[in-house]
């Protein structure tokens, strides 16, 4: 499957070396394989926000409960 092929290779170079990625997607495969994800959301017209999640963080916090 090219998804998880691409997120092994995403994983490999980022062990591997100092580099970061950004990455735009909307495909919940690759999301799921991040360290982090960011979005833009906007509640009312013409206002965006920046949403950031921090997927181990939200990961222990659902143990948690």
């Amino acid at each position: 499957h090219n998804v998880e092929r691409f997120c092994n290779l995403m994983d490999e170079m980022a062990a591997t070396t100092e580099t970061r990625f950004v990455i735009i997607t909307h495909n919940p495969i690759t999301m799921a394989r991040m360290d982090r994800l960011f979005g833009v959301t906007m509640a009312e017209q013409g206002v965006s926000q920046l949403v950031s999640v921090d997927l181990q963080a939200a990961e222990a916090m659902r143990e948690a409960s």
